[in-house]
């Protein structure tokens, strides 16, 4: 997330529309306190639109549009900012990450990276021909350490069983995944850890990963992943689908207790 200077409208339709802010603001000589009064939000809020640290919604850049008469243009651009793909989601998602004081995962592949032991995700990332695996190990356990910190957020992950009876770096990496997954999983903790299994047959779930972060002030905020990059779900009626697709996932899945054991059950196969 950068600073107003720094941003390029060649870059992205989201910079584009926060480079016409400040833009459209220094025109008419107005401050950014007089903008918030028009947007209905606080002074900084207005900074952090300009800035990219944050992102305005459809009721904001209605009032903007309606007292400046630019003809829809702030709404116009977000709505296909939302619409495109943007080379910076992945990096935008961790910072909603890193400040999520909840967080809902769905994974039908492969470990989520925050629960990922180092082999695991070496594995994963040369599988992926990662440019440099040294860099992306760091970003990852980075990443972690949210679940270490004095108020770890609440994670509420669901895999689906394929994800922990696929061995993955071999027997002796797997092994250790699934012993890592029941350690950071232990009641008490942070993270509550259910699978979905098989035989619940066709679930919601198999449509791919996603993501789900709780944040103050956004609300939840949605990260779908796909190949070659993900895409970031801000606005309300979005967000809403998915928070509803991961509760039907969640009806097909195993209790708490039931997913630990089969996870036991999986690791004695592998021997």
């Amino acid at each position: 997330m950068g600073t107003a200077d720094s941003i390029n409208p060649d870059a992205s339709l989201w910079h584009w529309l926060a480079f016409d802010l400040r833009r459209y603001r220094q025109a008419r000589k107005q401050s950014v306190t007089e903008v918030g009064r028009i947007m209905g939000v606080a002074r900084t809020s207005v900074s952090n639109f300009e800035a990219m640290r944050r992102r305005p919604d459809v009721d904001h850049l209605k009032r903007l549009d309606a007292t400046w008469r630019t003809g829809g243009h702030f709404l116009r651009l977000l709505t296909f900012a939302r619409l495109n793909h943007d080379p910076n989601w992945f990096k935008e998602h961790l910072f909603y990450e890193a400040r999520a004081y909840m967080l809902r995962v769905f994974e039908p592949l492969v470990i989520p990276g925050l629960l990922q032991t180092e082999d695991y995700a070496r594995t994963v990332l040369m599988a992926e021909d990662a440019e440099d695996i040294a860099a992306d190990l760091q970003v990852r356990f980075a990443r972690q350490e949210i679940l270490n910190r004095k108020n770890p957020p609440r994670v509420h992950v669901l895999l689906d069983e394929g994800v922990i009876d696929r061995q993955v770096g071999g027997p002796g990496i797997m092994r250790d995944q699934l012993a890592h997954l029941l350690t950071i999983s232990e009641p008490g903790g942070p993270v509550t850890l259910r699978v979905v299994p098989r035989s619940a047959g066709y679930h919601r779930g198999l449509m791919g990963a996603f993501k789900i972060m709780t944040c103050d002030p956004e609300g939840d905020i949605a990260y779908t992943e796909a190949a070659e990059g993900g895409r970031l779900v801000l606005d309300g009626a979005g967000v809403k689908r998915f928070v509803v697709r991961f509760d039907e996932i969640g009806a097909d899945a195993l209790s708490r207790s039931a997913s630990r054991e089969l996870i036991k059950r999986v690791m004695e196969e592998i021997g």
